[in-house]
C-alpha cells in the first residue's frame, strides 16, 4: 500500500528539478541488472549466472538532491530464434527498442571476461544504437576484475569505438606492464578525428575543460543532444554487417559492477548529464516495481540458478499466500507449474 501510494503521489520535486533517464542494453548476462543494482544501492533487480534473467522492462529511481536518474533495466537483447528457445514472451524482443525510445543516454554494457563477443558489438545492439543515432551513448566494460591481462582492454576498447570516442582517433600506446587492479587507467589518448570520420551535426565535439575521472581517456566531452535529434546519422544494413563497434561513443567507463568498482565513478557522470526536466516519481521511490513483483522476481532468480537446463525458463509461478506476520516477516506460498511430467522436481 505505501509503494502504491508513493507511486501514485506527486512528485516533490524542487523548484529548478533536473532528470536524465538511462536506458541500459547489452547482450544477456552482461551484468545489467547488477549495475543497476550497484547505482540503487540496494538489489532490486534479479540476478542469476544464465541468461535472460530479466524478462521484462523495469524503472529504478535515483534521487540525489535536486536530480532524479531513471534507470531502465531491459533484458538483453536477443533475436526470435534464441527466444524461441529459451521459452521468451514476445517482450523480451520488444522492451529493450521500447526502452530506448524513451532515453538520454544510453549505456552499452559489455562482459570483458567472455573472450568469444568482448572485441565486438553484437548484431542486436549495433541495430539498436543505430536505430536511435541521436541519443548519446556511452560504452561501460564490465568485469574488469576477471581480466587478468589488462592490457587486453586497449585492444577491446579500440575494437568496440572503431577507434574512435567523442569524434575522435584513440591513439593507443600498448603496454603490457599494466596495474593489476580493475580500475587501471588505460593509456588511451583521444587525437583530433580525420574530416571524413567526423560526422556532421554531431555533439560529440562538444568538450568540457574539466577531466572526467574514471573513464579511462583524458578528456570528457558534454552527453547535450539528448532528444534534439542531433548526432549520427543513421547506418545502413550493409554498414552495420561490416562494422565490429560503433565509432559514436562519448565515453568509454571500465569497471567491476559485482564489486562495485568505479560504480561510484559511472554515477557522478551521470548525475552530471541531467538536464533540466520534471521528475516522474516521488524522492522515496526506489522503483517502478511492485512488491509483489520484486518477490516474484526473486524466487524466479532461484529457481535458475537451482533448476538445470530449459526447466526454469519454462515455468509459471502462482501466488496462493501473501501474508505479513506479526513480527513483520512476509509469508509467501507459491505453486510452479511445468509444461512437462519430467520437469517436475
Amino acid at each position: 500500500e505505501e509503494q502504491k501510494r508513493l507511486l501514485e503521489h506527486r512528485p516533490d520535486q524542487p523548484p529548478q528539478p533536473r532528470v536524465l533517464r538511462i536506458a541500459i542494453i547489452g547482450a544477456p548476462n552482461a551484468g545489467k541488472s547488477t549495475l543497476c543494482n550497484q547505482l540503487l544501492g540496494r538489489k532490486v533487480f534479479p540476478v542469476s549466472r544464465k541468461v535472460h534473467t530479466t524478462r521484462c522492462q523495469a524503472r529504478g529511481v535515483i534521487t540525489h538532491e535536486d536530480t532524479q536518474l531513471i534507470i531502465l533495466d531491459t533484458p538483453g537483447l536477443t533475436n526470435p530464434l534464441k527466444a524461441k528457445r529459451h521459452n521468451l514472451d514476445e517482450a523480451m524482443l520488444t522492451d529493450p527498442w521500447d526502452s530506448m525510445k524513451h532515453a538520454d543516454l544510453v549505456l552499452v554494457l559489455v562482459d570483458v571476461s567472455d573472450h568469444w563477443t568482448r572485441n565486438s558489438l553484437s548484431k542486436e545492439v549495433l541495430r539498436c544504437l543505430s536505430q536511435f543515432p541521436h541519443i548519446p551513448s556511452v560504452l561501460v566494460l564490465n568485469k574488469v576484475d576477471v581480466l587478468k591481462k589488462k592490457f587486453l582492454l586497449l585492444e577491446i576498447a579500440t575494437d568496440l569505438t572503431e577507434g574512435i570516442v567523442n569524434g575522435r582517433k584513440l591513439e593507443v600506446k600498448s603496454s603490457r606492464k599494466q596495474d593489476s587492479r580493475s580500475s587501471v587507467k588505460l593509456p588511451l589518448h583521444p587525437t583530433q578525428a580525420s574530416p571524413e570520420s567526423k560526422v556532421p551535426g554531431s555533439p560529440f565535439g562538444q568538450e568540457k575543460n574539466q577531466a572526467q575521472e574514471g573513464s579511462g581517456l583524458d578528456k570528457s566531452s558534454d552527453a547535450g543532444g539528448a532528444g534534439t535529434g542531433e548526432g549520427p546519422e543513421h547506418h545502413g544494413a550493409k554498414d552495420l554487417k561490416d562494422m565490429k563497434g560503433w565509432p559514436h561513443f562519448q565515453e568509454i567507463f571500465m569497471l567491476a559492477a559485482l564489486r562495485g568498482e568505479e560504480v561510484d565513478t559511472l554515477k557522478r557522470y551521470l548525475l552530471m548529464q541531467a538536464k533540466p526536466g520534471p521528475w516522474e516519481f516521488h524522492s522515496d521511490v526506489l522503483t517502478s516495481q511492485s512488491p509483489q513483483e520484486i518477490c516474484d522476481n526473486i524466487i524466479r532468480e532461484k529457481l535458475l540458478e537451482y533448476l538445470p537446463l530449459e526447466v526454469p525458463y519454462g515455468v509459471t509461478q502462482v501466488t496462493h499466500v501473501w501474508e505479513e506476520g506479526e513480527c513483520g516477516e512476509l509469508l509467501i506460498v507459491q505453486s510452479l507449474l511445468v509444461p512437462r511430467e519430467s520437469h517436475k522436481v
